[in-house]
């Protein structure tokens, strides 16, 4: 096998919990030779946290970020190498993700941290990064983008199939089995980010494990009511969110104009249980003929989130991208390495259906090792 097969991805969610790296390799077809969570430090997290939302200082408080994520990105990139090992010279290219802190796709600019250009130098790897913007530029919203990975991993002409990836939003990819047929996707609303967000504020907790705190509770519809009245809900795609829509202090608004106080336990509930019925409403929306439904990211790992899809959805087959042969926590990453394959090869890799771009780009900037 030559060494010059060997990409690494490494994605860092909303969520903000770790990053993920991979090392993978396309010829002569996909394998995932092997992955790695990185911790993020405290302290990173809560000034990562910080940025997403305005505030004072923000250009100095970015360029410290961004240098210092780029670090942490080498760091978990140099660890996993050493867990499989692998050389740095061995590998053709690095596609980092980065850690988006602010996504305004009307005002047609999103903005990744973790400055490729040190990612490159601490790791003597050619790095590919800021991959939404030439999207963005072309007119489209500059996300989703994996469901172009999506396709190329998962599409079958034996019947459709539909990828839900529950990070820290969620997104959905309908894959038809005709391949002339436009692929469909984009962003449903949150997944685990008020969940998450909910829980640290309440409990001091990161994230609700197994979802055993929502399942104590019980589901408040007048909330919910509120909470599924956000306009983004009613919004038509290619449409995309982020932190910016959804929140903790957004959340905690609406819970300071209800009439009555719900039980920290029924907020929970009724968080997880927006997850599940706007990813359920949008996926019956385009009245699919019973397609698979696989859901992949750190949601998948939620007992009660996927009992409650699946409530939602009695008529459809629901399971993980592991049964088809991707573990649900490594897609985004392998994703991200896929994109700086297709950049490095000068082929596109962004789909205008999905993202409403006037045509396909090669997406991705290039910091040479």
């Amino acid at each position: 096998m030559s060494y010059s097969d060997y990409y690494i991805g490494l994605m860092s969610g909303t969520s903000l919990d770790s990053i993920d790296a991979v090392l993978v390799r396309f010829t002569p077809s996909f394998e995932l030779c092997a992955q790695l969570s990185h911790p993020i430090p405290g302290a990173l997290r809560q000034q990562m946290m910080d940025l997403t939302q305005p505030g004072p200082d923000e250009i100095e408080r970015l360029g410290r970020v961004d240098i210092a994520l780029a670090e942490t990105l080498a760091e978990a990139t140099l660890a996993l190498l050493h867990k499989a090992g692998v050389p740095p010279q061995a590998i053709r290219a690095i596609g980092s993700h980065g850690q988006t802190i602010r996504h305004r796709p009307h005002a047609r600019f999103s903005l990744q941290i973790g400055d490729p250009n040190t990612l490159a130098e601490r790791t003597g790897i050619t790095t590919v990064a800021d991959f939404r913007r030439r999207d963005l530029a072309a007119g489209g919203q500059g996300a989703p983008l994996v469901p172009a990975f999506h396709q190329a991993m998962f599409q079958t002409s034996s019947g459709d199939r539909i990828i839900a990836n529950l990070g820290g939003m969620a997104n959905i990819t309908l894959l038809p089995a005709t391949p002339e047929a436009p692929v469909v996707g984009y962003d449903t609303g949150p997944a685990n980010v008020l969940m998450d967000g909910w829980i640290e504020y309440s409990n001091g907790e990161s994230y609700d494990c197994g979802g055993a705190w929502a399942a104590s509770g019980c589901v408040d519809d007048e909330l919910l009511r509120i909470l599924l009245a956000h306009p983004f809900f009613q919004a038509k795609p290619p449409k995309s969110t982020g932190r910016e829509d959804f929140h903790l202090d957004w959340i905690r608004e609406i819970l300071s104009r209800l009439p009555h106080s719900p039980a920290p336990e029924n907020v929970q509930a009724t968080l997880l249980e927006l997850t599940a019925v706007s990813l359920s409403d949008a996926i019956k929306s385009h009245n699919p003929m019973k397609p698979d439904i696989y859901l992949c990211g750190g949601g998948s790992h939620n007992r009660q989130l996927m009992t409650r899809i699946r409530r939602h959805l009695p008529d459809y087959q629901v399971e993980t991208t592991a049964a088809l042969g991707l573990d649900v926590d490594w897609v985004e990453a392998a994703a991200f390495a896929w994109f700086a394959m297709r950049t490095l090869h000068q082929q596109t890799s962004s789909l205008p259906d999905v993202t409403g771009a006037q045509h396909a780009r090669i997406l991705g900037t290039i910091c040479p090792a």
